[in-house]
């Protein structure tokens, strides 16, 4: 129950996300979905293997398949669906627990929340890189072949 509860309020984020950054039609349902799908994605990691890093990098690189699909199939721009899908794992909790505990003067609260948020950026940020960098030389390579 708890999970679906996640998974909804994932969407709809992602949906809010879409309509704020003015995704229209088609493209905010499947722009939102991806979101859903992100963090289905992420807790099914984390339930057989609990490492939040590892689940952020798994999650990452199913949405970046996915954004980069559905871009050419929308024929739109792939950022339109990676940054509205990808707010779900986005760790904004863990960044506003860094910065309380630097208000409260705890510094290492400060430390352990921050190495967190870092890392977990730094998790989605090579999910996201390394899997759009295969996905383009796989596409590119694919591409060519038809055209010769």
């Amino acid at each position: 129950m708890r999970e679906g509860i996640q998974l909804m309020a994932a969407w709809i984020g992602s949906l809010g996300f879409g309509a704020l950054f003015n995704i229209r039609g088609k493209k905010l349902f499947y722009a939102s979905f991806g979101g859903f799908l992100a963090w289905g994605v992420y807790l099914a990691v984390f339930h057989f293997y609990p490492d939040p890093y590892l689940g952020g990098f798994v999650a990452s690189v199913a949405l970046t398949i996915y954004a980069e699909c559905m871009a050419r199939y929308h024929k739109t721009p792939v950022t339109v669906f990676l940054v509205s899908a990808a707010i779900p794992l986005i760790p904004g909790a863990a960044l506003y627990r860094s910065m309380n505990c630097l208000m409260k003067r705890d510094w290492e609260g400060v430390g352990t929340e921050s190495a967190y948020t870092l890392l977990f950026a730094a998790s989605m940020s090579a999910g996201i890189t390394v899997t759009t960098v295969i996905f383009r030389m796989v596409w590119n390579g694919i591409y060519r072949k038809k055209r010769l």
